[in-house]
């Protein structure tokens, strides 16, 4: 991630907002205000953070801020709670990568547990670039409390709402051909493949096959097909029953082909020899042109080889006969399941022929092209081909170009595969589907019934089941023996299919002693560090309470004050010292080094608490070491033990730790929050805990992942052992599930959930209509019988300038963070959301038009800010203004507010961000530049009132632009507020447009746009004439009533005299015509512009005097004399002298045009 150390000062200003919104909390105090709308809802697709956020992320990341941000502003309470979406092929992959493996079978050599954790690991791997991108795009999300699908309570909700499904009989298994990806081996979901242009457009190999008939020997069935490769798993021949076929004779063959197709297929020398219907081809039999089954016991299958009829048999392509391999086609399949026509499985699910294809076995029947040969997914097809012309099976071959499917992840082309699989039935459930989208407002509109309507009524049932590895796994348990199925719904009934064995366990930690008092580490045990009196109190007094629990067993930490400890129990409870276990294992944590030093010592050795769990110091010991020897002692005393009470005697973190992942908390869950800390067992304090199997990781952890939830097993009712089926949950099904999920529902937070669903909006690139909104679709109907959202709000897709995919191998698009040093956030979010993208339309993304953002947004709005600075007077003074001027950019801001308001109300965002940049183009080209002298004016005033209309006008758009622009906002705010306002812009209210009031003018809205247009014509006639915008003239005619002070601004505008009125002009009439003192103010203007221009140029402010000399002839004198005081105005000077002859001196010569002037000077500054 490049950083630029060129920082622009924008950039940089915005950094320090950063900081000030850090500093103040300003999020967090958003959040906490108060909310007299109430709560609005926000629901936030999880990304992976398997690699940096690019623009497609900066574009949703944008959008899931505006809103918030605006509905906090009208009064709501949105908390934005990021997720992390965790499981899955794109995980997988990196892992495959990474450990440098090739498939399923080599992921199960390595093993189920150790792939998995490696997955885990890299889960997260790029966090920290997620978060401070996110950060610096201004986007307020809660990051510490994020929730992550991995997690086992996700997993536990996910569990739940499939037990849902099958209480209401929606779940079923079936063998089905799907979209299947040999090199992951699992089934692709059709969403999937048509999410991310996975459909390629490939040039392939299609073949017309002879197929023998078996009493018609020489006469051939001619079939075509775009997949050789599935030949040898023929099962069958269709035709169409209603189609009339001939029998042609070409060379010494006897061809059956659609007769419409003949001249196409056979082209010439070909001889027709009679006709045949479909209806008498069908049951006719015919030799396989594979015979690697006829000694198979499928070969005596009686619908094996025959001809049957099929309604998908047309004329549209091939030779009106197709050739059925069942397995690998979806209605091959159809046909067969209706005819019960045997299915042949000739390649493995590793996409290989298998054995029996003597002359190809092991060949993958659809490899993956490589760099060296970009054709080589043909290559086996081309092997088929050659077999086939060794038999005289071949026809004929062509290549044709056809859209292909291929993994979304691996990129491996798929193949279409029979396998076994879990469904929910979505048939039935459709007319709900598509009755409660009618809820949903969509942005675009036409997406609720164009794409997303589409898309469910094209749905197929649901496979939900993935044979994978990192993934929710499924809760279905099968019988080995009977079948018998069992579906859990939560983790309370998975423990109970685990009884514990009859023991009971306490856990007890060792009485105080001076250390613990001055916080001091003893990690020693050879220490004699005993317990002081009020520890021998401690645990006296706990004994006393242990007296009536019968513990038959003591086991305890080797040191000293556990060692007394135990015995002050086993005196009390008649337990003899002699039967004390000790355990090296329940010893207090290793340090490393610091035994004798305080633990505030020990802590300050981490940056944070995840390092202080995660790393140990040399010679230390981390959390999963305690941990892991913590629970492996404690369960192999339970599994050595029946029947027993056992006491366990031990220090504060082991114990606290051992009860937690008892009670199946998780590491994260305890890093997560300080929550835990009241858990932490007190010197002496003793508590009962339940020693019971769970799934666990290595050390112990809770976990529901495979492989350790696959050790989970139990007895059948009728004798045999019920296991987990091997599959896993669709990550889809996950997603789907977020808006109860990411809570723990049900098992927890059911008040939270009934306030929280549906959500008021989500949004999301325009794929996600056919996934993650149409599965959330989907699952809320199921469960819930209701859409998930309210608003959704759907972009295009962000490309590289050249129209391509943005691609870091190509180099085509520039790192987001140098964009954000260059012109700020600011301008990166106007630009994205004034797009296309908002209309769910591709955008070709440009700097250059980023840049022209910042130009005329960003830098224009600065100028105006910093204009007002270097006028604005100390004193805040309230007051209305008369001046039209000011009425206006009032009403024209009021107008803005308004359409801001009513476009993001139906959240429409670029119709609510366009009149930003409209409204900064007039306060700064028309109301500025047309009040800078009023800024200036020795009228205190009208100087006044222009001021103030310019701060009262600056700080209401900075609340408008606050949700746009935060920011900008934020600085503008900063710069204007007084001491009772809220601390941050984003904590005040929206602006009310208050467009019904007396200060909006409606009348001088159009007006004023009137003037405006008749200035842009006139300066047309202007320079069509060849006459400058500085030459005064002496009238423009124009054919309307208007206001003295418009016609004065029009006339100041264009550079005339006078405005007359004439209604009986049909056009605008510019008078052109140059009189002697209409040149000589021309002269005056064009003089004092090239002054003004030298003043910046030297460095001047505007409100320092300057005094001149001014060599010039006698006619250049006299002009100066006529306009002498306006130039000393204009040019901010005390006193001008003038001359006709200077020696010895250099000055700076300025043309006017009949003049020629000598600037020397200045001889004097004032301030």
């Amino acid at each position: 991630m490049a950083e630029n150390k060129d920082k622009s000062e924008v950039a940089k200003r915005e950094e320090e907002i950063l900081a000030f919104w850090t500093k103040e909390q300003i999020f967090k105090q958003s959040i906490n205000k108060e909310a007299p709308q109430g709560d609005y809802v926000f629901y936030d697709g999880p990304p992976f953070a398997t690699g940096l956020p690019h623009y497609g992320h900066i574009l949703a990341s944008t959008i899931k801020d505006v809103i918030p941000r605006y509905q906090t502003m009208k009064g709501h309470r949105v908390e934005r709670r990021w997720g992390w979406d965790c499981h899955g092929l794109p995980i997988e992959n990196l892992v495959e990568q990474d450990l440098k493996m090739a498939g399923k079978k080599q992921i199960e050599e390595l093993g189920i547990d150790v792939f998995n954790e490696h997955a885990r690991s890299k889960v997260l791997g790029y966090v920290h670039e997620w978060k401070r991108t996110i950060e610096r795009i201004a986007r307020w999300v809660d990051f510490d409390d994020s929730y992550k699908t991995m997690s086992n309570s996700y997993m536990e909700s996910v569990w739940w709402a499939l037990g849902e499904v099958h209480k209401k009989g929606l779940l079923y298994e079936s063998v089905k051909v799907l979209p299947y990806c040999p090199h992951c081996e699992t089934p692709i979901a059709n969403s999937e493949i048509a999410m991310d242009n996975s459909y390629q457009d490939i040039a392939d190999l299609s073949v017309y096959v002879k197929f023998e008939l078996v009493d018609e020997r020489g006469t051939y069935l001619l079939a075509w097909t775009t997949t050789p490769w599935t030949l040898p798993g023929n099962t069958a021949i269709a035709v169409n029953k209603d189609l009339i076929y001939v029998k042609a004779k070409k060379d010494s063959d006897i061809l059956i082909v659609a007769k419409e197709l003949v001249p196409k297929i056979l082209k010439d020398n070909y001889e027709i020899i009679g006709e045949i219907s479909g209806q008498s081809l069908i049951g006719k039999r015919y030799i396989p042109v594979f015979d690697y089954y006829k000694n198979f016991p499928i070969a005596t299958n009686k619908n094996i080889w025959k001809v049957w009829s099929a309604d998908f048999v047309t004329l549209d392509k091939g030779t009106g006969i197709a050739h059925e391999a069942p397995a690998f086609g979806e209605e091959d399949a159809v046909l067969a399941l209706a005819n019960d026509i045997p299915l042949i499985k000739h390649v493995g699910l590793d996409g290989k022929f298998l054995p029996e294809i003597v002359h190809l076995a092991g060949l993958s029947v659809k490899p993956k092209p490589t760099t060296i040969d970009p054709t080589f997914y043909q290559s086996t097809d081309i092997e088929i081909i050659k077999l086939l012309a060794s038999k005289g099976a071949l026809f004929a071959k062509e290549k044709i170009i056809h859209s292909y499917p291929h993994c979304f992840r691996c990129e491996t082309p798929l193949l279409y595969y029979a396998v076994p699989a879990w469904f929910i039935k979505i048939q039935n459930l459709k007319p709900e589907l598509l009755a409660l989208n009618e809820d949903i407002n969509w942005i675009p509109s036409h997406l609720k019934s164009g794409r997303f309507k589409k898309s469910m009524e094209a749905a197929p049932d649901w496979n939900i089941s993935r044979n994978r590895f990192w993934a929710s796994p499924l809760p279905f348990w099968k019988c080995e023996s009977c079948n018998e199925l069992e579906i859990l719904s939560s983790v309370k009934e998975l423990l109970a299919k685990t009884p514990s064995r009859s023991n009971q366990f306490i856990l007890m930690r060792h009485g105080e002693t001076e250390e613990n008092v001055r916080d001091v580490i003893s990690d020693d045990p050879t220490e004699k560090n005993a317990l002081s009196p009020n520890g021998r109190i401690e645990v006296l007094k706990t004994a006393q309470n242990l007296k009536n629990k019968g513990i038959t067993k003591i086991f305890t930490s080797p040191f000293l004050r556990a060692q007394e400890t135990a015995e002050i129990v086993a005196d009390t409870i008649g337990f003899s010292n002699q039967d004390i276990i000790t355990k090296e294992q329940l010893r207090e944590i290793k340090t490393g080094g610091f035994n004798g030093k305080t633990w505030t010592e020990f802590n300050a050795q981490f940056k944070d608490r995840n390092e202080r769990y995660f790393k140990a110091l040399p010679g230390g010991e981390t959390i999963f070491d305690i941990s892991t020897r913590m629970l492996e002692t404690i369960m192999e005393i339970n599994n050595t033990n029946e029947n027993e009470t056992i006491l366990i005697i031990s220090h504060g973190l082991p114990l606290f730790l051992a009860e937690q992942y008892l009670n199946l908390r998780t590491t994260e869950e305890l890093l997560l929050k300080d929550k835990w800390t009241p858990l932490y067992f007190k010197t002496g304090e003793a508590r009962e805990v339940l020693v019971r199997p769970y799934p666990h990781n290595k050390h112990h952890e809770f976990d529901l992942h495979r492989p350790y939830i696959d050790q989970i097993t139990w007895s059948c009712q009728c004798g045999g052992v019920k296991r987990r089926i091997p599959e896993v949950v669709d990550c889809w099904f996950e997603s789907g599930s977020m808006p109860f999920a990411q809570q723990h529902y049900p098992i927890e937070n059911k008040e939270w959930f009934a306030n929280n669903f549906p959500a008021d909006f989500v949004a999301e690139y325009i794929a996600q209509t056919r996934t993650w909104f149409y599965y959330m679709h989907v699952v809320s109907t199921l469960l819930f019988k209701r859409a998930p959202f309210k608003n959704v709000v759907t972009t295009g897709t962000v490309l590289a300038e050249d129209g391509q995919k943005m691609s870091k191998s190509k180099g085509n698009f520039s790192d987001p963070w140098i964009l954000f040093d260059r012109y700020g956030v600011d301008a990166l979010r106007y630009y994205l959301l004034a797009s296309p993208l908002m209309k769910s339309e591709d955008l070709n993304f440009s700097e250059k038009e980023v840049q022209e953002v910042y130009r005329k947004t960003v830098q224009r709005l600065n100028n105006v800010v910093s204009f007002y600075e270097m006028y604005k007077e100390g004193e805040v003074i309230e007051g209305d203004s008369d001046n039209i001027l000011d009425i206006w950019i009032k009403s024209r801001l009021q107008q803005t507010i308004s359409e801001i308001g009513d476009s993001m109300n139906v959240y429409e965002l670029e119709r609510a961000v366009r009149p930003i940049g409209d409204f900064i183009d007039d306060l700064s080209n028309w109301y500025i530049r047309r009040s800078r002298d009023r800024f200036k004016s020795d009228d205190v005033v009208d100087r006044r009132a222009s001021i103030n209309t310019t701060r009262k006008v600056l700080k209401q758009l900075a609340k408008a632009i606050a949700p746009f622009m935060p920011f900008m906002a934020e600085d503008i705010f900063q710069k204007l507020k007084l001491d009772k306002d809220p601390i941050s812009v984003h904590l005040t209210d929206w602006p009310k447009a208050e467009i019904e009031s007396e200060s909006y003018n409606l009348e001088l809205l159009a007006d004023m746009t009137k003037v405006r247009q008749v200035v842009e014509q006139a300066l047309a006639l202007r320079s069509k004439a060849g006459i400058k915008v500085r030459q005064p003239l002496a009238s423009l005619t124009i054919n309307f009533e208007l206001k003295p002070e418009l016609r004065q601004i029009m006339a100041e505008e264009i550079n005339v005299k006078k405005i007359t009125i004439d209604e009986s002009v049909t056009a605008l009439i510019l008078d052109i015509n140059l009189t002697s003192e209409l040149i000589a103010e021309g002269e005056m203007r064009e003089f004092t512009r090239q002054i003004q221009e030298w003043r910046k140029v030297q460095g001047y402010t505007p409100n320092q005097q300057i005094s001149l000399m001014v060599k010039v002839d006698k006619a250049g004198q006299t002009l100066l004399k006529q306009f002498e005081s306006e130039i000393k105005r204009i040019i901010r000077a005390n006193e001008i002298i003038l001359t006709t002859d200077r020696k010895n001196s250099e000055g700076i010569e300025i043309k006017t045009g009949i003049h020629t002037f000598t600037i020397y000077g200045p001889l004097s500054v004032r301030d």
